[in-house]
């Protein structure tokens, strides 16, 4: 039997990736965001952390593993207002 040892990253990491993917969207691969970070973090934690923001269509992974931001509320709710989203 293999023990699989998770990372959960907390809200606070969560939160810090996002914003600096969002400053270096399109510019930089997962290590070179990662290693842009405030704070030391491992990087299975970042690495869970990039799995859940490309499963939740924050981010996009290019063909050559740059990080591009692609979400975007306030385009959401604009297509909400005009009918053409349900959820």
């Amino acid at each position: 039997m293999t023990l699989k040892m998770v990372h959960n990253p907390t809200l606070e990491s969560i939160l810090m990736v996002e914003k600096i993917i969002e400053k270096y969207s399109g510019m930089y691969g997962k290590y070179q965001i990662w290693k842009k970070l405030p704070k030391q973090m491992m990087y299975q934690t970042f690495q869970v952390i990039i799995d859940y923001l490309e499963k939740s269509n924050k981010i996009f992974i290019e063909s050559d593993g740059k990080i591009t931001w692609i979400w975007d509320p306030e385009g959401i709710r604009k297509l909400r207002e005009k009918g053409l989203i349900i959820k």
